[in-house]
C-alpha cells in the first residue's frame, strides 16, 4: 500500500483537523463568553484534538520515508513516536482542565446557561460524532495505528460532550456545582483515553508480540518439505510488523532447495499476513528423528 497509503492518510488528517480547530473554537469562545468552565474545558479538549491532528501530520510526513542507512528497518516507528505525543498532549491539558475546575470550585460563580449553551453543544457534538465515524473507518481501511489512536482521542470528545450537556441542564435547574464537576469528569475521560494511547504505542516500541505463534507455525507446517519450526518472533505494529523464525529441513536437502524452500514458506507467510515488512528465515537440519 505504502505511498497511497500515506497519502490517503494525510488528507483524512486535514479534513479532520479543519472540523476540530472549528469545534475547539466555538466552544473555546463560548465557554468564556458564558463562563461555564464545563464547555471551555471540553473545548481545550478538542484543541488538543487539532493538536494531535498537526502531530499526525508530522508523524506520517517522516514514517513514509524509506530506509536508508541508519534507517535500515525504515522509519515506520516515527508514527507510532507520533501517537506517544498524543498521549503528551492528552496529559498536558488533563492538568488545566483539573486546575480550573478546582477553581471553579473555591469561587462558587455560576454560568449563564441559554439556549444557544445548548445548541453549541449539540451542534459540535454532531461533527464530532462524524469524525469519529469517518476516521475510525479510514483507521481500518488503511491498517493505521496513528489514525486509530486519533480517532480514540476525538471519540473522549463525544463523551465529554454529552457530560457538559448535562451538568448545563443541572445548572439550567439551579446546581451550578454540576458545571465545574463536569470539568472533572471531562478530565476523566481524557486520561482514559490517554491510558488507552499508552498501552497501545508502549507494545509496540517495547517489541511486543504481534502475531500468535501458534497462527505462524500452523502457517510454515502446511508448506511442503517442512519438517518443523521454532523460534518465531514478531515485533512492530498491528499494520507493519517483522518476523524472524527458524525452518526445519531434510538433513540431506541440497542448499539451493533450502533456499527454494525458505522462499516458499516466506511468500506463503506475506500472503498470509499482509502487515509484513519484512521475514527473515533460517534453515535448519531437522533433529534426528524429524
Amino acid at each position: 500500500m505504502g505511498e497511497d497509503r500515506y497519502s490517503e492518510a494525510s488528507r483524512v488528517l486535514v479534513r479532520v483537523l479543519v472540523l476540530n480547530l472549528l469545534v475547539a473554537t466555538a466552544k473555546i469562545v463560548f465557554g468564556y463568553a458564558s463562563g461555564a468552565v464545563s464547555i471551555a474545558s471540553d473545548g481545550f479538549h478538542s484543541l488538543t484534538d487539532g493538536a494531535s491532528n498537526v502531530t499526525a501530520l508530522v508523524g506520517i510526513r517522516v514514517a513514509r520515508r524509506p530506509p536508508d542507512s541508519n534507517h535500515p528497518y525504515g522509519h515506520r516507528k516515527f508514527e507510532t513516536l507520533a501517537s506517544a505525543a498524543i498521549f503528551f498532549f492528552l496529559l498536558i491539558v488533563l492538568i488545566e482542565v483539573v486546575r480550573t475546575a478546582l477553581a471553579s470550585f473555591s469561587t462558587g460563580s455560576a454560568p449563564e446557561v441559554t439556549g444557544l449553551s445548548f445548541a453549541v453543544m449539540i451542534g459540535t457534538l454532531v461533527i464530532n460524532l462524524g469524525v469519529v465515524a469517518y476516521e475510525s473507518a479510514a483507521a481500518r481501511r488503511l491498517h493505521s495505528e496513528l489514525l486509530l489512536a486519533d480517532s480514540h482521542h476525538t471519540r473522549s470528545d463525544v463523551y465529554t460532550s454529552l457530560s457538559v450537556i448535562a451538568a448545563l441542564i443541572g445548572v439550567k435547574l439551579g446546581y451550578p456545582v454540576l458545571d465545574p464537576a463536569a470539568a472533572l469528569l471531562v478530565a476523566v475521560f481524557i486520561g482514559w483515553s490517554g491510558w488507552q494511547i499508552a498501552r497501545e504505542t508502549s507494545r509496540v516500541l517495547s517489541d511486543a508480540t504481534v502475531l500468535d505463534e501458534t497462527d505462524v507455525n500452523a502457517v510454515v507446517m502446511s508448506v511442503p518439505g517442512v519438517r518443523g519450526c521454532h523460534h518465531i518472533r514478531t515485533r512492530g505494529s498491528a499494520d507493519h510488523a517483522f518476523l524472524d523464525l527458524h525452518v526445519w529441513a531434510d538433513r540431506d536437502m541440497r542448499l539451493d532447495d533450502a533456499h527454494t524452500l525458505s522462499h516458499i514458506v516466506k511468500d506463503r507467510l506475506l500472503a498470509q499476513y499482509p502487515q509484513l515488512a519484512d521475514v527473515i528465515i533460517h534453515i535448519e537440519p531437522a533433529p534426528q528423528g524429524n
